[in-house]
């Protein structure tokens, strides 16, 4: 990159020579120019774009809305890191600002006095500053050239643009895809040379969260050649599974080891480094803030730290990871935290973790609060996970050992609903057993107690509930006795709370004791890591020793459905799919879905299908000669429904030679749709 000199007024009467070069005398300025900046003036011209336009057409309020939609991963990653950034560089008549990867601005914060002059070139979000549209920029001329880039003054092609200086950086994802860009813009008489580097700091920043975030539920492997870097911005970093396999990697870390990020399939740990994974497992578990000393391949030197879901895996699977050397360890099932004997992994917060930003939010939130006396409430839609987020919550903290005892307030008669919280003594009402029965309240001693659907608890009973909680005392029916409770508190709703205490169905004094920590939890149509959700669930069903995927075509039907079951509802449809699979088919396609869903589907599509222009449509699959059907007002001779149906069907039959499944799929359903449709044939 070039140095800009500190003579402010010489850089610019360099740049008036090299303009008048390269635009009077259609001369290369190569020693003038900076070659980021002179391949972008090429560029420009080649597009045909004119230096001296002056407008380039007002922001776009509406697709700013739909590119933050689109860019919600990367705005609340970037979102602290811009607020931090400006505060450094606040009071210098400048302006932060993160573009998205076609150029347009989402977010900026900036000086009073410079942003009244940013927006007459319009600098401000909803604008795109993509090189085709505003020429040479440090925004987009860092997109077309992915790398740090200055554009200082005249160095903008645009004229009207030479009053600014700019420094912008690239932002990549976890898989080096371009993801946006940062910039720091200013008047070019207040130029700080400083400006790029804080940009790359900044962007690096960005980046180790992103990949941080994305590899959340992998172990991730800090190294450097140097121990003092492992730690800062600057270490390098690795997602590995538990077995060795390489999943991740940033920048970093394919420049230390010498790899190109199509090479990650193909390498194993081992292939890497000289010590066994399983000692860094160990040492992990042992002192997860050490360093230890290991060896590339290649003689290099690094010193490294692991951190992640390695802490609790088991001696055996320690020991057999020790015994991997230079030749790839054996499959072993994956050590999860805390594996119990079952073989399912412990449902754990950090096990909740698949990237979605919301409900990392609350992941985070609660895990604040473990061990902590503050009671916890979950809001969030039927379906959307909250009693499989109360378990997460207790078996991450210190009462994980004890009991954690579930009631729904709602699936309970208003006159069984006493005497199953707090219990009752013998012969305390009419049908109770002799030997009288402990409460669920006084079973959650030393637990969890979760209360489901609290919003459906009687009012009379809301009152006892609240002097348990300040008493930490609970009184079975028919005795005066107070038995001394030791509980945490969590409770959930799909209700509005705070409505309901408005609307008296609710009391306000109980509703504050429940509302420690509220934790809403978003649906699933609203999350940004369903196709890692899915990945999961398929696992835990199909179990460790059958690899099942989905389909493109079924994973983007997935994510354009609205799930209004949420979670609940995907896991019924992963578990039925599965179930329809034959022994040797590991892909889920259509056919396999249950009917409402495949059906719901195929009225996505043929929806999306009629929205379409009709050149687009008629490139749609020719459908079988039996199944055109004429218009029954054309004329006699047209065929019912149904019997064209029943042709199709005998006609895939033969041609399958009689071959259930292999029809099925032909036709597009599933087998159990095919088995009801011969059976009323």
């Amino acid at each position: 990159m070039m140095q800009v000199p500190f003579n402010v007024e010489a850089r610019a009467v360099n740049l008036r020579e090299a303009r008048s070069l390269y635009f009077g005398r259609g001369e290369l300025p190569e020693a003038l120019l900076d070659q980021n900046v002179l391949r972008s003036w090429e560029r420009c011209r080649q597009a045909g774009l004119d230096p001296s336009r002056l407008s380039c057409g007002e922001p776009d309020m509406r697709g700013v809305v739909e590119a933050r939609e689109r860019n919600r991963t990367l705005i609340s990653h970037a979102q602290p890191v811009l607020e931090h950034l400006f505060e450094q560089i606040r009071n210098s008549h400048s302006m932060v600002i993160l573009a998205d990867a076609r150029g347009m601005v989402l977010q900026s914060y900036g000086d009073a006095d410079f942003l009244s002059r940013a927006e007459q070139v319009s600098l401000r979000p909803g604008a795109s500053w993509h090189e085709f549209e505003r020429g040479t920029n440090a925004i987009g001329t860092a997109l077309a050239e992915r790398g740090a880039v200055n554009v200082f003054g005249s160095e903008h092609f645009f004229e009207g643009n030479a009053f600014l200086t700019c420094s912008a950086s690239p932002i990549q994802d976890a898989q080096g895809r371009l993801m946006g860009v940062l910039d720091i813009s200013s008047d070019y008489r207040a130029f700080q040379r400083h400006s790029l580097g804080l940009v790359k700091m900044s962007t690096r920043i960005i980046e180790k969260r992103l990949f941080e975030s994305e590899f959340a539920h992998q172990g991730l492997l800090s190294f450097h050649t140097r121990p003092d870097h492992v730690g800062s911005l600057c270490e390098a970093l690795l997602a590995i599974t538990p077995d060795g396999d390489l999943v991740g990697a940033d920048q970093a870390a394919l420049e230390l080891l010498g790899l190109r990020r199509e090479d990650l399939s193909r390498r194993h740990y081992d292939m890497l480094f000289d010590v066994p994974l399983g000692t860094l497992i160990d040492r992990a578990r042992r002192d997860p803030s050490s360093l230890i000393a290991i060896s590339g391949r290649n003689g290099e030197r690094f010193y490294a730290r692991l951190r992640g879901n390695f802490g609790a895996a088991s001696s055996s699977v320690i020991h057999a990871l020790n015994e991997a050397r230079s030749e790839r360890a054996p499959k072993l099932v994956k050590p999860e935290p805390e594996v119990p004997a079952g073989g399912k992994p412990r449902l754990t917060l950090q096990f909740l973790s698949t990237g979605d930003e919301r409900l990392q939010m609350a992941i985070d939130k609660a895990q604040r609060v473990l061990g902590r006396d503050i009671p916890i409430l979950i809001q969030g839609e039927s379906g959307a996970g909250k009693e499989m987020f109360a378990k997460a919550f207790h078996n991450s903290g210190p009462r994980g050992q004890g009991p954690f005892v579930a009631l729904n307030c709602a699936a309970i008669p208003e006159t069984l609903i006493e005497s199953e919280l707090f219990g009752y003594s013998g012969g305390a009402f009419t049908g109770a057993r002799k030997e009288g029965a402990i409460g669920k309240i006084q079973q959650a001693h030393g637990g969890t107690l979760f209360l489901d659907e609290i919003g459906d608890m009687p009012l009379s009973l809301q009152a006892r509930l609240l002097r348990v909680l300040q008493e930490r005392c609970v009184t079975p029916l028919g005795t005066n006795k107070s038995i001394p409770v030791d509980i945490t508190l969590v409770c959930a709703t799909h209700r509005r709370l705070k409505e309901e205490v408005a609307r008296g169905s609710f009391r306000e004094d109980l509703y504050y004791r429940l509302n420690g920590l509220c934790i809403n939890l978003p649906s699933l149509r609203e999350r940004s890591d369903i196709e890692s959700l899915i990945d999961k669930l398929l696992r835990e069903e199909a179990g460790p020793n059958r690899q099942v995927e989905v389909s493109r075509k079924v994973m983007d039907a997935f994510m354009r459905y609205r799930w209004p079951g949420n979670i609940r509802q995907l896991n019924n449809v992963i578990k039925v799919a599965i179930a329809l699979l034959d022994d040797d088919e590991t892909l889920i396609e259509t056919w396999h879905l249950p009917d409402d869903i495949f059906e719901e589907i195929g009225q996505m599509e043929g929806s999306m299908a009629a929205e379409l222009p009709p050149q687009t449509r008629s490139s749609a699959p020719n459908l079988p000669a039996s199944a055109v059907v004429n218009d029954p007002a054309s004329g006699p001779g047209f065929c019912r429904l149904e019997e064209i149906e029943r042709d199709m069907i005998q006609r895939t039959l033969e041609a399958e030679k009689g071959n259930i499944s292999a029809a099925a799929r032909r036709l597009g359903i599933s087998r159990n749709t095919l088995y009801r449709k011969l059976g009323r044939f």
